[in-house]
């Protein structure tokens, strides 16, 4: 996995214009406001055994936080890491959570979050790794969206 290539992936998408309509983009999914890129996709962990799907979302948690170390030197000191299960409770109680914290919270069980100097717009950096059933994927987040 390439450090320095999502470094520059994070710097593109918060330059670059948010699309008018929700929906897919080059980088993954985007909406008005924001961006959901893929940074990475495992190959195989959808039907890999335990152990071994365990060993590829620790490796993808461990460059989620080199990627992190880079913002901090950047950015400054990212908040306390978000846990999503807060957001997840309170969108089965029926509150509207914006996105991409909405679909965010589905998929990631936590995000390092920081405030990108100049852009305004909110960076955050997850693992997708809930869904037994799919591929474990390295998410980039940017939006012009606080946190709820």
């Amino acid at each position: 996995m390439d450090i320095e290539r999502y470094l520059a992936a994070i710097d593109e998408l918060c330059s670059r214009p948010f699309p008018a309509e929700h929906g897919r983009s080059d980088a993954g999914m985007a909406g008005p406001g924001y961006f959901i890129a893929e940074l990475a996709t495992s190959h195989g962990a959808r039907t890999a055994d335990a152990v071994e799907r365990t060993g590829t979302a620790e490796d993808f948690h461990d460059v989620k936080e080199a990627i992190s170390e880079q913002l901090n030197s950047r950015w400054g000191r990212q908040q306390p890491p978000w846990g999503m299960l807060t957001v997840r409770v309170r969108i089965d109680r029926g509150e509207v959570i914006p996105e991409p914290w909405n679909t965010s919270s589905h998929v990631v069980d936590e995000l390092n979050v920081w405030q990108a100097d100049g852009s305004g717009r909110w960076v955050a950096v997850g693992v997708a790794d809930r869904e037994q059933d799919d591929e474990i994927r390295l998410l980039a987040i940017v939006t012009e969206t606080a946190q709820p």
